[in-house]
């Protein structure tokens, strides 16, 4: 598992974490990783009820890790009332995992609007299909529908449907955690205190 990676110290790492996930990021990709890269989004409701499933990492900058979805969702309707989140990158390979908490907000329309018209036009038509988590009577339900929409949309431009967008998950604290052979694995996270990143590390 060490596989001659260099440890994970303090010393080595960069005092930004969005720095740190981006060297991280490269490595993977230069190992084979294909882009956009799977996360796990884990949220809950505001009673507490939890759940969890993957998304893609569309894009990430210093404001934060940004997806797009179904604001009717189960996952969309769990941050309407508690707009709080949980990303979790698993890279075995490389025995390495990332795991990022803090407040989820949406991404504006127009940011929306724009990713939205560099989809597949297939793409871009099974946003409006699906009532995504919604119980419907079989797959033929979704094909029907597509097919009006082909035809509803021909020879025009899909707009965006209201109820799909983007969201912005904003770091808080980012933990990185690198894999040892003899279980005394290094984790080291990141905490926001007044503006300021601190390095912490944990036991394993």
């Amino acid at each position: 598992m060490d596989r001659a990676l260099p440890p994970l110290s303090e010393a080595g790492v960069d005092p930004d974490p969005a720095v740190q996930f981006r060297a991280w990021l490269d490595e993977e990709v230069a190992a084979g990783l294909r882009l956009p890269v799977p996360m796990l989004l884990g949220t809950a409701t505001r009673d507490g009820q939890p759940s969890a499933r993957t998304v893609l990492l569309n894009r990430f900058d210093a404001r934060g890790f940004a997806f797009y979805t179904n604001y009717e969702s189960r996952k969309g309707r769990a941050l309407a009332e508690n707009p709080r989140g949980v990303l979790l990158f698993v890279w075995a390979g490389h025995a390495r995992q990332v795991c990022v908490e803090g407040p989820v907000e949406k991404l504006s329309a127009a940011e929306s609007d724009e990713y939205f018209r560099g989809r597949p036009r297939d793409s871009q038509l099974s946003a409006w299909a699906s009532r995504q988590s919604a119980v419907i009577g079989g797959r033929e339900v979704l094909d029907v529908r597509v097919r009006e929409l082909e035809e509803q949309f021909r020879d025009r431009p899909v707009p965006r449907p209201p109820y799909w967008g983007g969201y912005r998950l904003i770091p808080e604290t980012i933990e990185f955690w690198q894999g040892r052979t003899n279980r005394l694995h290094d984790r080291l996270r990141y905490r926001l205190l007044e503006g300021r990143w601190r390095i912490e590390r944990l036991s394993p």
